[in-house]
């Protein structure tokens, strides 16, 4: 098609919410890549559109540290983490999108779903997982902050 054969967008991943994307799809993307899972998704060639947030929340989802390399994860924490970034796209669809500072939905209304965040901008903040008392810490990766839980993500 046109569209997606154009010179711009050659090399571009797949959409993470479409049907070209699924486990088997994210696991051949990560299999030899050296780099820290967190930066790897970051990758506009391995999946389009996934952006610093949602990653953040995927991964503290599927329970996988930012900084492990992403040729290590197991099968089991592929196919975990591919499901969590569908759920977390899906859970900010349905809130409008994350309204940090200009985002606003189609309609001029400010997204909600930064009211969810689980570990984005929330350092220093207590953890909200089930018997965890840890405290969610900041990182810097490629450029961009990265926040996690030290205890519930490994």
């Amino acid at each position: 098609d046109e569209v997606t054969s154009h010179k711009m967008l050659a090399g571009i991943g797949p959409e993470p919410l479409g049907n070209a994307f699924n486990s088997a799809v994210l696991a051949a993307g990560i299999a030899k890549r050296a780099s820290p899972i967190k930066t790897v998704l970051l990758d506009q060639k391995l999946v389009a559109g996934l952006g610093n947030i949602y990653v953040c929340e995927a991964l503290f989802r599927s329970g996988i540290a930012p900084n492990r390399l992403a040729k290590d994860l197991k099968l089991a924490e592929i196919d975990r983490l591919y499901r969590e970034i569908r759920l977390v796209l899906e859970d900010a669809i349905l809130a409008g999108g994350s309204s940090l500072k200009d985002h606003r939905q189609a309609n001029g209304e400010l997204g909600y779903f930064q009211h969810n965040f689980r570990v984005y901008g929330r350092e220093g903040d207590g953890c909200n997982a089930p018997e965890c008392d840890s405290t969610i810490e900041r990182m810097v990766q490629a450029g961009r902050s990265t926040f996690f839980c030290p205890t519930c993500q490994r």
